[in-house]
């Protein structure tokens, strides 16, 4: 078990129907850690998945199991019913955050690009995905200038689903303020998916003995740890984890979905020509290493660019489009 302590002040962008701890000052957190229970309140039923003590008060992080939104919520205030995660996947099988879970299961034993692929694909528009992998280079801030641009008539924050690495967060302030700073104004609403801490790569490794699958690997190293520095940094982790270079195995697949997280992979990563269609989930590279992806990125805006203008075309918040597939009664 990771157990830090780490100082912390955490501007949340979503509001919470239950208890919920809004920390105005910088937080001591202690002791992050996985952890299930249920918490009801206000019709709103939520899967705790961490807990943690902030100034020795006990705080929990979880999941909506029907939104898929991430909410905190105080001890002191939440009524919770602590349950094993297995019966947390057997109980609510029926709710969209669980639905998708086991869906991303389906596609457990797939070495590259395991999990889910795309979101409700009668909607118009895709759910873009965009990887910071550790880089010296600075983020390429075009692209959320182009989409900020292309969508400014309806005056609404444009969702994108950032992965990020400890590593690009730690090493790169000026880009992440910059980014809070564009939520800030209304203009983006980022979700953001665990890429884990280190996003360990050897490229004299084979793919099965690489990125998480390389031995020695600590996986509450990588997943909490990055959860604990977004945190660290007033960010709000999200359900999603994108594992390192697309690889898996069986085994640290479900590893990862008893950390409570929703693997996501892509059905469509521009940089290898991939095309993207209705409800994908696209990838492109936001680090400065993937120049081809993000062109690809900024020709498709402006294809679709007419279609945007008369609101036929849109960019799709993750989870609202896991939401919508796995609502569905299949």
């Amino acid at each position: 078990m990771v157990s830090m302590k780490i100082k912390t002040g955490i501007a949340l962008s979503i509001i919470s129907l239950l208890t919920i701890d809004v920390f105005s000052q910088s937080t001591v957190i202690d002791d992050y850690q996985k952890f299930f229970a249920i918490g009801k309140g206000n019709n709103k039923e939520i899967a705790i998945i961490r807990k943690y003590k902030d100034k020795e008060k006990i705080n929990y992080l979880g999941i909506g199991l029907n939104d898929l939104k991430t909410y905190i919520l105080n001890a002191e205030n939440a009524k919770i019913t602590t349950t094993p995660w297995k019966t947390i996947l057997e109980q609510y099988d029926s709710a969209p955050y669980i639905k998708a879970i086991k869906a991303a299961k389906q596609k457990s034993t797939s070495l590259q690009n395991a999990g889910i692929q795309h979101g409700d694909s009668k909607e118009k528009g895709i759910s873009l995905t965009i990887d910071l992998c550790p880089s010296h280079k600075p983020l390429d801030r075009i692209i959320f200038s182009s989409i900020i641009e292309e969508f400014k008539k309806f005056k609404t924050p444009e969702p994108v689903a950032l992965s990020i690495t400890g590593k690009f967060l730690k090493t790169h302030p000026e880009d992440i303020s910059w980014l809070k700073n564009e939520t800030d104004s209304g203009a983006l609403e980022i979700i953001w998916i665990n890429h884990t801490y280190n996003h360990k790569y050897d490229p004299k490794l084979p793919l099965d003995k690489n990125f998480l699958l390389e031995a020695g690997t600590d996986l509450d190293e990588e997943i909490l740890l990055l959860e604990k520095s977004l945190l660290e940094t007033n960010l709000l982790p999200s359900a999603f984890i994108r594992f390192p270079g697309l690889v898996s195995d069986a085994k640290v697949f479900n590893e990862i979905i008893d950390y409570g997280l929703i693997p996501i992979g892509s059905d469509a990563w521009l940089a290898k020509g991939e095309t993207a269609k209705n409800g994908d989930i696209v990838l492109i590279h936001g680090n400065g290493n993937e120049p081809l992806g993000v062109h690809d990125f900024i020709n498709l805006l402006k294809k679709d660019k007419d279609a945007a203008l008369k609101n036929e075309w849109h960019l799709y918040d993750l989870r609202e489009a896991v939401k919508k597939e796995f609502e569905k009664n299949n």
